[in-house]
């Protein structure tokens, strides 16, 4: 078997389950992570031969695959604003959306000095994991109701040598032990947003697999983290301190309503790649 077969054979098998572009990618994602190679250099190997040894993993991946497990659980891994992080069914499979928040809060802050930042609902640390190694701030906390999740998130932390204090908290109850008042920086979240209505829309991929509490709130109250950690935000930002939010589309004039309700200033929506209301910055004035 070549590096070429490999890729289409397996291609070919999940086009029973996605559409060919998206197949392909995925068996693109497979045959190089096995391999340990680019994307260029897949392409450049087409015609070598594939080890036995990464042969020999294939039926267990294809199967796993074709159950709709999602590619970045069956690996462990997902790739995240140029890192690579530890994912598990503890933890969501960061997004480009969330990418992009990660981009804006870069673009906001980048030569600040003594930046302090709290991302809450962190999952697998990805936000500020991806935070600290472009922004190197003073101090830098993530808090999640999921022990399992903040395991997951240690483990990247420690990988790209990031000093961030992880809290297990239920933040509709709690708050972070570890934050003072007027001290935060950046407070930054993509809590759940997506409405119990919602899921028969939702793909197997996510709904089998991805842990239910970081994706759901309940249809009558939308807004509940958003509230809560925006009025948090009242009591630990800086004055000039950013708060910056993941949002559900449907509710983009809804959360900037809030916030401005809350006396944040400067409340911007933001559209996503793929021209949806998905982030919101607002700046707390003190």
């Amino acid at each position: 078997m070549t590096v070429r077969q490999l890729t289409t054979d397996l291609s070919r098998a999940l086009q029973a389950l996605y559409p060919e572009a998206e197949a392909a990618a995925i068996a693109g994602i497979v045959t190089e992570h096995l391999l340990g190679c680019s994307p260029l250099q897949r392409r450049m190997q087409a015609a070598e031969p594939v080890p036995a040894a990464v042969q020999a993993q294939l039926p267990g991946l294809q199967q796993r695959l074709l159950r709709h497990e999602p590619v970045q659980y069956v690996l462990g891994v997902a790739h995240f604003a140029g890192l690579e992080l530890e994912v598990t069914p503890a933890t969501l499979i960061p997004r480009p959306e969330t990418e992009e928040l990660v981009q804006l809060i870069i673009h906001e802050n980048q030569g600040r000095a003594g930046l302090t930042l709290l991302d809450v609902g962190t999952g697998s640390g990805c936000i500020p994991v991806a935070l600290s190694v472009a922004l190197r701030p003073t101090t830098a906390w993530g808090v999640d109701i999921s022990a399992e999740a903040l395991a997951v998130a240690r483990r990247n932390a420690a990988r790209y040598g990031c000093a961030i204090g992880f809290e297990q908290v239920d933040i509709l109850t709690r708050e972070p032990p570890a934050v003072g008042p007027a001290s935060l920086s950046i407070l930054v979240s993509n809590p759940p947003y997506v409405l119990e209505k919602e899921r028969p829309q939702m793909r197997a991929n996510v709904l089998d697999y991805e842990p239910g509490p970081a994706l759901f709130v309940p249809d009558h109250d939308p807004l509940r983290f958003y509230r809560r950690i925006a009025e948090l935000g009242c009591r630990y930002l800086r004055p000039g301190g950013g708060l910056y939010f993941e949002i559900n589309e449907q509710y983009a004039a809804a959360t900037g309503a809030l916030l401005q309700a809350l006396g944040y200033q400067q409340v911007a929506p933001r559209v996503d790649i793929f021209g949806k209301d998905r982030l919101v910055r607002a700046t707390w004035p003190g």
